[in-house]
């Protein structure tokens, strides 16, 4: 069960993450999706949507499926993030996470995101990552 919709998590990450990228497009129970419209600044030289562009949009996105199961908490940090590039990602397409939560625990939040270049079925990169959550006490 979520408890945080997509609209309060928009607000809560302008008021401790306004740099983020991508805007979430659905929470739902241990996922998220994103989009990300690209602009040149994604770009690398070749029209490809950049690393570090990819990385950015698959980080933010497992970070809002945490917050969509544990609420608002800004220390939740990534400690572990593992990027497969699968295919170049199309430079004049929005880019699109997404994530899914493989294990949710007390101290520990493991999961994927899958990236794709929008109206593509085939994913451009896959991305493993880990998130360690503070200690409730």
């Amino acid at each position: 069960m979520t408890v945080m919709t997509a609209a309060a998590i928009e607000d809560f990450l302008d008021e401790v993450f306004p740099q983020r990228s991508g805007t979430i497009e659905g929470v739902d129970e241990m996922r998220a999706t994103m989009s990300l419209a690209i602009e040149d600044e994604h770009l690398r030289p070749g029209a490809s949507v950049s690393g570090p562009t990819l990385m950015g949009l698959a980080d933010v996105c497992l970070y809002v499926a945490i917050l969509a199961q544990i609420g608002p908490e800004p220390m939740a940090v990534t400690s572990d993030l593992h990027c497969r590039f699968l295919r170049r990602p199309r430079g004049d397409r929005d880019l699109l996470a997404n994530a899914r939560l493989l294990k949710l625990g007390r101290r520990l939040a493991v999961g994927e995101v899958q990236l794709f270049s929008a109206g593509e079925d085939a994913p451009v990169a896959l991305v493993t990552a880990t998130y360690v959550l503070p200690d409730g006490d």
